[in-house]
C-alpha cells in the first residue's frame, strides 16, 4: 500500500456577495491533484479519495486570460488611478454582453487583482476592504440596493432602519475601510422605465458620489437596455466606458487561433490518465459550433465531460461523450438542427 496522494477538497465556496466569501475567493489558489507515477498502487480507500479530489478539481472553472479579461483588468486599474484625487464625477466601466461571455468572471478577476496588489503593497494593513462585490436584485428598490451593500459588509439591519440610515451606515463604513473598487453585477436588473428602477439608479449614482471608489458594472446587453435612456441615462453614459464582452469568433484566421488557444488552455488543465494531448484541439471547430463561441458553455462542456470520464473509468473525453452533454438553453435554441462539424482525427502513433 502506497501513501495516499495529498488532497484538498474545499467546502462549497461562500457567496461572493459577502466579505467573507469575497476574501475566500481572493485567497483561493487551488493546486491540481498530483499525477501518480507509473506503477503506483493505491488501496480502495486511497483510490476513491484520489478520484474525488480530481472530480472536485474539475468542478472549478479554469480562468483563461481572455481579451475581455485583459481589457477589463487593464482599463479598470487605469480608472482607479485616474479617480484617485477625484472628489466627484469619478469615471467607471460597464462590461456588457450576452450571457456566458465571461462578464462576471472579468470583473471579479479585476477585483481579485486589485485586492492582491493592495495586500502586497500594504502587507501589515489590518481590517481594510479594498474591493466590494454586490449584485442588483430583480425589481430593485433604493433600499434593497443599499441593503445589498450592507449584507456584503455584515452590517446588521434592524427592521425599522430607513433607506437613508442604511445608506449612511454603508458609506461611512466603506470610507473607514478604504474601499477603492466597487463591483456591481446584474446591472440590467435596473429598469429605468419603472419608478423603482429609476430611483434605484439614482441610489447607485448617489453611492458612487458618497463612496470614494471606482465603480465597475456588468450586465446583459446594457447598451440596448433602458440604462442609457433619458436624463438619468445620459448621466450614466457620460461617466462610464462600455467594454463589450462577445462570443469568440471563428471566421478569420486570427479568431480561430484565439479560440484554439482557449481550448489548449482548458485542455492542459485536465487531469485524466488516458487523455491524449491535442484531442480537444483537434475538435476546436466542433467545440465552437457546439458552444457558439461562448466561453461559459465551453467550460461547462469540457468540465462535465472530464467528470464523466473519471466517473465512467474511461479517463478520456470522446466526441460521443461531448455529444451526449446537454448545454444551456441559449446555445441549444440557436443551433437546434444544425449538422455537426466534422473534426480532424489525430493520427495513430507509429
Amino acid at each position: 500500500m502506497s501513501e495516499a496522494p495529498p488532497q484538498d477538497i474545499a467546502n462549497p465556496q461562500m457567496s461572493l456577495t459577502t466579505k467573507e466569501g469575497w476574501r475566500a475567493f481572493v485567497d483561493e489558489n487551488p493546486d491540481p491533484p498530483p499525477s501518480l507515477p507509473s506503477g503506483t498502487v493505491l488501496d480502495e480507500g486511497e483510490l476513491e479519495s484520489y478520484r474525488e479530489a480530481r472530480i472536485d478539481y474539475h468542478t472549478r472553472s479554469v480562468i483563461v486570460n481572455t481579451p475581455t479579461i485583459r481589457g477589463v483588468v487593464t482599463t479598470g486599474r487605469k480608472r482607479i488611478v485616474l479617480n484617485r484625487h477625484q472628489v466627484s464625477a469619478r469615471r467607471g466601466l460597464i462590461v456588457s454582453g450576452l450571457a456566458g461571455t465571461g462578464k462576471t468572471t472579468a470583473i471579479t478577476q479585476l477585483g481579485k487583482n486589485v485586492e492582491q496588489i493592495t495586500r502586497r503593497r500594504s502587507p501589515n494593513a489590518v481590517g481594510g476592504l479594498p474591493v466590494v462585490f454586490v449584485t442588483v436584485p430583480p425589481a430593485a428598490t433604493p433600499k434593497m440596493l443599499a441593503g445589498e451593500f450592507a449584507r456584503f459588509l455584515g452590517i446588521p439591519l434592524e427592521h425599522r432602519m430607513s433607506q437613508v440610515q442604511i445608506t449612511n451606515a454603508v458609506c461611512d463604513l466603506l470610507g473607514k475601510l478604504g474601499t477603492t473598487l466597487v463591483l456591481v453585477d446584474e446591472i440590467h436588473n435596473l429598469d429605468l422605465t419603472t419608478r423603482n428602477g429609476a430611483e434605484a439608479s439614482d441610489q447607485l449614482k448617489y453611492l458612487s458620489e458618497r463612496i470614494a471608489a471606482t465603480f465597475v458594472l456588468a450586465g446583459l446587453d446594457v447598451e440596448t437596455s433602458s440604462l442609457f435612456q433619458g436624463t438619468r441615462g445620459q448621466q450614466i453614459a457620460g461617466r462610464y466606458t462600455v467594454i463589450p464582452s462577445r462570443p469568440f469568433g471563428h471566421r478569420i484566421r486570427a479568431d480561430k487561433e484565439s479560440w484554439q488557444a482557449l481550448v489548449v488552455t482548458m485542455e492542459n488543465s485536465l487531469r485524466r490518465h488516458a487523455h491524449r494531448p491535442g484531442t480537444l484541439v483537434a475538435m476546436a471547430d466542433y467545440l465552437h459550433e457546439r458552444t457558439g463561441g461562448l466561453i461559459g458553455s465551453l467550460s461547462q462542456l469540457i468540465r462535465e465531460a472530464a467528470v464523466d470520464a473519471i466517473d465512467s473509468g474511461t479517463e478520456k473525453i470522446t466526441k460521443r461523450m461531448l455529444d451526449e452533454i446537454e448545454l444551456d438553453h441559449a446555445v441549444q435554441k440557436t443551433r437546434p438542427d444544425r449538422p455537426r462539424v466534422k473534426y480532424a482525427r489525430r493520427p495513430k502513433a507509429a
